[in-house]
């Protein structure tokens, strides 16, 4: 592998792990809000990637050629999907939001998002960031001191 290929493929990682923070902390800021634009209570986002794959790609030489699907190419992202679980509900009969009628009077639906699962969430996508930072700066390094054994 090139050392352009190298950095496209930890900058791939470092773009999509970016946006993987950038939906987790609008996920965060809108944990309490239970009126949207589009009606009811906000619902989470995720990020959806999958493994970029262009022919030819590099081949792993500890890797079946059946399982082999493209390892080193790095990552795109697919979607933003909403999740489609339910909320809890809250009882607040003095919410703006609560429920007005029926057995479920005086309660308010909250947004599905879970604080202490954002955060892991957040700690895990800034980790897989420094960990293609440090692959960028491994890559330089190693490019760097195969050009000072040709001095």
């Amino acid at each position: 592998m090139s050392l352009y290929g190298t950095i496209d493929t930890a900058a791939s990682g470092l773009t999509a792990q970016r946006l993987r923070l950038d939906v987790i902390s609008n996920n965060l800021a809108n944990a309490t809000t239970t009126r949207t634009a589009e009606g009811g209570p906000f619902q989470r986002s995720r990020v959806i990637f999958r493994p970029r794959v262009e022919e030819p790609y590099w081949r792993s030489p500890f890797l079946p050629a059946s399982l082999d699907n493209g390892v080193g190419q790095g990552v795109r992202v697919v979607r933003i999907e909403k999740d489609t679980s339910p909320g809890r509900l809250v009882y607040d009969p003095t919410h703006p939001d609560a429920i007005k009628t029926g057995r479920l009077k005086g309660y308010v639906e909250m947004p599905n998002v879970n604080v202490v699962k954002e955060m892991v969430d957040m700690i895990d996508a800034s980790r897989a960031y420094e960990a293609n930072v440090t692959m960028i700066n491994g890559a330089k390094a190693m490019f760097t001191k195969a050009l000072e054994i040709g001095r």
